[in-house]
């Protein structure tokens, strides 16, 4: 199929097309699986050793290529990670990597990205350097992201600044959780690797990188019609909230929490969870990041296996699990969820400026109830099972939750937002 469209290319001037590195079995891979997708938006492939290669980017014979190459129809002549961000803005599920780039800083980082791709790609022959291990730490880009858009603050409405906030620390922890999990993934496809940076919102990488393929067995984690019909109402319900319910309150503080629900409804129980039904689907392991958090029976089954399955996998690998072996479970657990608290106080009360203190207050009230549980007490009692457990769990998870998104927070951000996407 290459071969025909660059015949055609050849007798063609006035249409797009994307050069590529026909020595190189992972580029030359990456153009099968990619060419149908790329024609259907008017590109048109060719190899870089092509005669018309030559022709129209001036290349001498014999040349080496360490970049793909992009000839747009209004003669852009673009290489590397700026090819790969014009062609993601046209392409709907690279979508995100386009939106990416346009923040500040952000363009060069996916050039080096893509520049160290380029420089590990498998060559003909099948024989290339095996890759150096990295000696820079993997939460440097977490920290880069922070430092590019803490100074926005004063410059982007509240909630802007509160969503771009979210997504560097979101990207920053991806990165960090696919750098430590990709030299035991094994070889990785790139279409496998882009799904997990920017189309799954699960942090648990070796899972959904691994080759082993999910087994499709009935249940609400896999895709059958009530699993996703489930997803669907839920996602329903909280547009209804989102766009109806809301609205129709004269109280902006109710009806910020009423469209913060529906907000969490439409994405958390809803589009993340056909998304991850989608990848089961597909044979990758994507379990959804939450786990009908509703009939945890104790906090620990709560916090630890059903809501927000993402953060707690982050939390578990980097900061529990290194944590209890030198100072042991009771010190991991407070400082797991110390975390959780120091995160939420830079995404929701530093871009409300104001209520510090209050979202940290939170998971330390909820670190303390997990651990209380555990004691003798709490045993004896019977926190952390039955009616009496769940009926624990869902006080002390709900009464403090103006803590969490306090009224500055809801008044100067979500309030705002609510307004800007005409919900409000």
């Amino acid at each position: 199929m290459i071969t025909e469209i660059t015949k055609q290319t050849e007798t063609c001037e006035a249409v797009a097309l994307v050069f590529y590195d026909a020595d190189c079995a992972f580029c030359t891979r990456l153009a099968a699986r990619l060419e149908k997708a790329l024609q259907q938006r008017g590109f048109s492939l060719a190899p870089l050793q092509s005669e018309l290669a030559r022709d129209r980017l001036g290349l001498r014979e014999g040349a080496s290529f360490s970049e793909m190459r992009l000839l747009s129809r209004d003669g852009e002549n673009l290489g590397g990670g700026d090819a790969v961000i014009f062609l993601a803005r046209r392409i709907w599920w690279a979508w995100p990597v386009w939106a990416l780039a346009q923040l500040p800083g952000m363009r060069g980082l996916l050039r080096a990205g893509y520049r160290r791709i380029a420089a590990r790609r498998s060559c003909a022959g099948g024989h290339c350097k095996s890759p150096q291990p990295s000696k820079w730490p993997g939460w440097i880009v977490l920290l880069l992201f922070l430092a590019v858009i803490v100074p926005m603050r004063d410059a982007l409405p509240p909630w802007a600044f509160m969503w771009l906030l979210a997504g560097a620390i979101f990207f920053g922890c991806k990165w960090l959780t696919f750098r430590r999990a990709k030299p035991r993934a094994g070889r990785i496809g790139p279409l496998r690797a882009l799904g997990y940076l920017f189309a799954w919102p699960g942090m648990d990488a070796a899972r959904f990188l691994r080759a082993a393929r999910v087994a499709h067995e009935d249940g609400g984690h896999n895709f059958t019609i009530p699993a996703v019909g489930s997803a669907c109402a839920r996602a329903t319900l909280g547009a209804v909230l989102l766009w109806g319910a809301a609205r129709r309150v004269p109280e902006p503080l109710l009806a910020g929490w009423i469209g913060m629900l529906g907000l969490i409804l439409l994405l958390h129980f809803g589009a993340f969870q056909l998304l991850a039904l989608a990848w089961r689907r597909l044979g990758i392991d994507a379990p959804p990041i939450m786990d009908a958090p509703m009939r945890s029976a104790s906090l620990g089954e709560f916090w630890g296996r059903r809501w927000n399955g993402a953060f707690n996998r982050l939390a578990s690998d980097f900061v529990f699990r290194p944590v209890a072996k030198k100072l042991g479970t009771t010190v991991a657990t407070l400082s797991a969820f110390g975390l959780s608290g120091f995160i939420h106080e830079l995404v929701i009360s530093v871009p409300a400026r104001g209520g510090y203190g209050l979202p940290l207050a939170y998971f330390l009230v909820q670190g303390l109830g997990v651990l209380a549980e555990h004691t003798r007490a709490g045993c004896r009692l019977g926190l952390g099972r039955g009616v009496r457990g769940w009926l624990l769990t869902m006080f002390v998870t709900a009464a403090p939750a103006f803590w969490l998104f306090h009224p500055p927070f809801v008044r100067r951000v979500i309030v705002p937002f609510l307004q800007t996407i005409h919900a409000l």
